[in-house]
């Protein structure tokens, strides 16, 4: 397999992403058709804010200070094409909202992560701070079971120093490496854009993989 370094694929120009639709459901997406790969995470672990980073957009991605806020699976176009797709998928974890509405949007999640043809990656986002998590490992879990690939965004890097940074990287990475065919990680800051550049080139790699 070719790096990003030295892969032939296009650079996609991520700040050309536009909002595309919202969906409730799987069966509300769009056609299951073209290239998408969707952002996961806790609702506390920046998911918008790295989709606004990647975009250079304030406002792309729905940010909220009340967590959980996103309760939808929301679509963005990429180069005004709607083959290729970036998918902000809803946040798990701190919403206050009733125990039934969770787990409604945990079946939805698992729905669309199993059965979403499309989808050619995750991008799974964790406090660099509380890596791991248990729904976390569900999601992890979701992805093995289809052999999915997925790129860990260690977030709110510029929380911490380099050293116990790059000391958090490695721990995460010695963890999952019974996944390391499938799974890579990277540290990642919103705030800072630390980690764009590594990020756009997993998604070019993505979106621009071919259907098997």
């Amino acid at each position: 397999m070719t790096t990003p370094n030295d892969s032939p694929v296009p650079r996609l120009n991520y700040p050309t992403a536009s909002f595309l639709i919202s969906a409730p459901t799987l069966a509300l997406c769009p056609d299951d058709t073209g290239a998408e790969v969707a952002f996961a995470g806790r609702s506390n672990a920046g998911k918008s804010s790295a989709i606004n980073a990647l975009t250079q957009q304030n406002a792309l991605a729905r940010t909220s200070r009340t967590p959980g806020r996103t309760q939808l699976i929301n679509f963005f176009s990429v180069m005004n094409d709607e083959a290729r797709r970036l998918v902000d998928l809803p946040g798990y974890g701190y919403a206050k909202v009733p125990e039934a509405v969770k787990l409604e949007w945990q079946k939805h999640l698992a729905e669309y992560l199993r059965n979403r043809f499309s989808l050619r990656g995750l991008v799974l986002l964790m406090d660099v701070r509380h890596p791991l998590t248990e729904f976390d490992q569900m999601m992890l879990d979701y992805a093995d079971q289809r052999g999915m690939p997925v790129h860990i965004l260690l977030t709110k890097a510029d929380k911490l120093k380099k050293g116990p940074a790059s000391a958090a990287l490695q721990k995460v990475r010695s963890q999952l490496k019974e996944w390391e065919d499938l799974v890579s990680v990277q540290l990642f800051s919103s705030l800072k854009r630390d980690g764009v550049d590594t990020l756009s080139q997993k998604l070019n790699q993505w979106l621009y993989t071919p259907p098997e």
